[in-house]
């Protein structure tokens, strides 16, 4: 249970963000930063000027922390991860290097986060921009006030996806922390899936909101062609097919549909077996704990990896 008055890690992946990474941290200290909160940044290795920005930043605002991975990693995962094993806080904001607070806002979210006894909470809009936040290109706008599990598998609309939003510090070692592997916007749809898997209450707070920048060169558009999204995302799910109703399985799993299920999800989305979930639509217990038949996830893993070397 969180204390009355719980701060806050701020945690920043930066590579070759030069061109955006101070109007980010600006934004933090905008009226969402509070004493006792922490500021992150992991530098993945960079190779523009995002270290002597980095730098200049830190000179500016001393509550910045700053790590630097020895190698490029290449996932938003592995600095997130980084940044939290070295936070003080149990609550946890992940924010993209490009991407802006709106004043005021996350102080707000912290307390909706307690209200709800919650173990996640995220703005209840998303206000896409390109390069000036004054010129929204378009919105996601969520209408429930909180996400279940058979919601994230009928769709991409929803807070995961995004990956900047308030989570607890146990919320992210319930789920096993953020998938590293899988890059791109997979490995933050990835951490959401698997916090909500593992029993993670996710509210969503109405009227407000933060900017994502579209239209550059992310991890995504570097990483979307290189492999099926459909095989990303099947390798997610397989520590979680006991959830799914068997039919909805042998659907993703077969030669026609394995390679398209994903992009076809509001079209044909997944549908968990009632047994598998609670009152709130949420799962009654950790994955760790379940039991699989014999070599049920040996065959299943063999199988997948053998499409995904096939298909690289």
């Amino acid at each position: 249970m969180m204390n009355n008055n719980p701060k806050i890690s701020f945690i920043i992946p930066a590579y070759n963000c030069a061109n955006t990474i101070v109007e980010s941290i600006g934004s933090i200290f905008n009226g969402n930063f509070e004493d006792g909160d922490e500021v992150i940044i992991v530098n993945d290795s960079s190779t523009d000027k995002t270290s002597q920005i980095i730098n200049s930043l830190q000179k500016k605002y001393p509550a910045i922390k700053t790590i630097s991975h020895n190698i490029n990693k290449g996932s938003a995962a592995a600095g997130r991860n980084t940044g939290i094993d070295y936070s003080k806080n149990d609550l946890i904001f992940c924010l993209d290097s490009d991407n802006i607070l709106a004043p005021g806002a996350v102080p707000v979210l912290k307390k909706y986060i307690s209200e709800q006894n919650a173990d996640a909470a995220s703005f209840g809009e998303i206000h896409f921009f390109k390069t000036d936040i004054k010129e929204i290109t378009h919105k996601w706008i969520f209408k429930d006030k909180q996400i279940e599990l058979r919601d994230a598998l009928a769709g991409y609309k929803w807070p995961g996806p995004s990956g900047n939003y308030l989570f607890t510090k146990t919320s992210w070692l319930k789920a096993g922390r953020q998938p590293e592997s899988l890059g791109g916007a997979y490995d933050s749809w990835a951490f959401g899936i698997k916090q909500l898997a593992t029993g993670s209450k996710m509210a969503i707070m109405k009227n407000s909101f933060y900017y994502h920048r579209v239209g550059h060169e992310s991890a995504f558009t570097r990483d979307k062609d290189k492999i099926k999204a459909s095989l990303i995302a099947l390798s997610v799910l397989i520590n979680f097919l006991d959830l799914i109703e068997e039919e909805d399985v042998d659907y993703i799993m077969s030669k026609e549909h394995r390679y398209s299920w994903f992009d076809d999800l509001e079209k044909r989305p997944l549908r968990l077996k009632n047994s598998a979930v609670g009152t709130n639509g949420l799962r009654t217990a950790n994955f760790e704990q379940k039991k699989w038949p014999a070599g049920f996830i040996s065959k299943a893993v063999k199988k997948i990896k053998y499409i995904l070397k096939k298909n690289k």
